[in-house]
């Protein structure tokens, strides 16, 4: 039987600045190496961390590179929705909702903040996304 899991942890990608260098304590330039007094950054592969490869923080603040191809090829963004979209979202699965009826409310006109059905109509499929996936709250619909 195989499992697919979702990981939390947020990534952002090495661009090699200064910035990034101090941040995650590396060193050298081009291909960086994690330092002995960074031991929250895990390396895999080849130990480094190259311009473009992915640094992710896990939920414990631990951190890890990963490959940019491989990453790509393993992990999608989640979608960003407006606040009150997310809110709706909460508030219809506390209440046993499904995907279905959270769209059937939406085109039927039921919704209980303006807007709201409106967005979910306009962005269905990052709306079904983020029902079933997680959402990242951006602005208001």
């Amino acid at each position: 039987m195989k499992v697919y899991l979702k990981q939390l942890f947020q990534a952002e990608q090495f661009d090699g600045s200064n910035e990034m260098i101090d941040k995650y304590e590396l060193i050298d330039a081009g291909t960086m190496l994690g330092t002995h007094h960074s031991p929250e950054l895990y390396l895999t592969g080849s130990g480094k961390v190259d311009v473009g490869d992915w640094i992710a923080t896990g939920v414990n603040g631990e951190h890890w590179a990963i490959a940019d191809d491989i990453f790509k090829k393993t992990y999608v963004e989640l979608p960003v929705i407006p606040e009150n979209v997310a809110c709706l979202i909460k508030q219809d699965k506390e209440w046993d909702y499904n995907l279905g009826m959270a769209f059937d409310d939406a085109f039927s006109g039921y919704i209980w903040k303006s807007g709201v059905g409106e967005w979910i109509i306009a962005h269905s499929d990052t709306f079904a996304r983020a029902w079933l996936d997680g959402d990242v709250v951006g602005e208001q619909a």
